[in-house]
């Protein structure tokens, strides 16, 4: 397994809430104890909010709001989008620009007694890839909007999935999508910038039992 595969898979078991011991972790995910350490301060040092320590577990808080502001998901993709493409640019005044713009915001976050601070400005490896995702997201977005079906060609998969589009997720600096795969007969939750192509589809969707976002939701509780 891939690094990014293997930390994508950690922080998907972590925004459950309980707590995870590092041998558990490491134990299903065949490496030893020592790499889970280094992935938890890799996810830590990228924004997502691991709470513990060595021997007791780790778990992840919920995301944060910003005071006094509720964000949409739009203005959140917006405000992503823009740091993460003006501070990789080659424009030095507008990279340190938007660096200073992180800094303001971080230091509008609320802040738990006892928690450590998450820097919201801009990931560190592996989740800088997570942009390439972007593109899609509005025909993604439309598509839920339409309950219209999707051709979706996803990295690693040889053939192509007819997907109903069910739900956009951000959650520790990676945007995920929630659909129900007609191909596979099955929900699947992947990221975004594992997307190669996709393609909108005459045909529309109505909600069947087993089949909808609240379906899904069942079957993680």
């Amino acid at each position: 397994m891939k690094r990014a595969d293997r930390l994508y898979a950690l922080m998907q078991r972590l925004k459950d809430g309980h707590l995870h011991t590092a041998e558990a972790m490491a134990q299903d995910l065949n490496v030893s104890v020592r790499t889970i350490y280094r992935d938890m301060e890799t996810l830590a040092a990228s924004g997502v909010p691991v709470e513990g320590a060595r021997g007791s577990g780790y778990t992840a808080r919920a995301m944060i709001t910003l005071p006094p502001l509720n964000l949409t998901e739009v203005e959140l993709e917006a405000l992503h989008i823009g740091l993460a493409a003006v501070g990789s640019g080659t424009t030095d005044d507008l990279a340190e620009a938007a660096r200073s713009l992180a800094d303001k915001v971080d230091a509008v976050l609320p802040e738990d007694v006892g928690a450590p601070s998450a820097r919201f400005g801009f990931a560190t490896y592996p989740f800088a890839e997570a942009a390439q995702g972007f593109q899609h997201m509005p025909a993604f977005r439309k598509a839920i909007r339409a309950r219209q079906k999707l051709r979706l060609r996803i990295q690693g998969e040889e053939a192509p999935q007819i997907v109903r589009p069910l739900h956009l997720d951000y959650w520790g600096r990676i945007w995920t999508c929630v659909v129900w795969s007609e191909t596979n007969e099955a929900f699947e939750t992947f990221r975004m910038d594992r997307v190669i192509e996709l393609s909108p589809l005459p045909g529309l969707f109505v909600d069947e039992a087993g089949k909808r976002l609240k379906d899904f939701h069942a079957l993680q509780s």
